[in-house]
């Protein structure tokens, strides 16, 4: 095996048997066998999203409800799915994800819950004034392939609430933190 540097007149690459396998730009900028994005961000990529409800949603009370999350304010890997709010990424590894939920009245208790594959997996409960949000972080190991996470709601009102169209209380992200 043979491994070459060459300086360019924009940076310099590495070979391997004659073939390009980095290149690293005069800004520092890496690109892995000519995957650079035009944006020109280091690369790879890590996976990362965080989007948010552009509409709202009916909560029965003592009953989880999947959450709209429908509006992405970015999605570095296209991993977020907004017609099922669904996050599913298609890198393997720990990722960190919170999610929070707001209801535009007071409620006796409200929780956000992150499920992962389906399941409640984590949750969090109201701490905050009147009780009509809630936040709930963890980080989670997922496969990058089946794997996925989405944002679910509920509340103990007795009653039947309206989960708020809010892009400040109303979210879901996450990002890779480790492979």
């Amino acid at each position: 095996m043979t491994i070459a540097i060459k300086p360019t007149a924009s940076g310099s690459t590495i070979e391997q048997n004659g073939s390009t396998i980095l290149t690293v730009d005069g800004s520092g900028n890496i690109d892995v066998a000519n995957n650079l994005t035009s944006t020109g961000n280091l690369y790879p990529k890590v996976p990362a999203f965080h989007a948010y409800t552009g509409s709202t949603a009916s909560a029965n009370h003592s009953v989880w409800t999947k959450v709209p999350i429908n509006t992405e304010r970015f999605d570095t890997n296209s991993d977020f799915d907004t017609s099922t709010y669904r996050f599913t990424p298609t890198v393997a590894g720990y990722y960190s994800i919170t999610g929070m939920v707001s209801f535009g009245e007071n409620i006796a208790s409200v929780e956000a819950g992150i499920s992962i594959n389906g399941s409640i997996t984590y949750g969090g409960t109201s701490n905050w004034s009147n009780n009509v949000n809630s936040m709930t972080t963890a980080v989670h190991y997922l496969n990058g392939s089946t794997d996925y996470v989405e944002l679910y709601a509920i509340q103990w009102s007795g009653a039947t609430k309206t989960i708020s169209a809010s892009s400040s209380t109303v979210r879901l992200s996450a990002h890779l933190v480790s492979v």
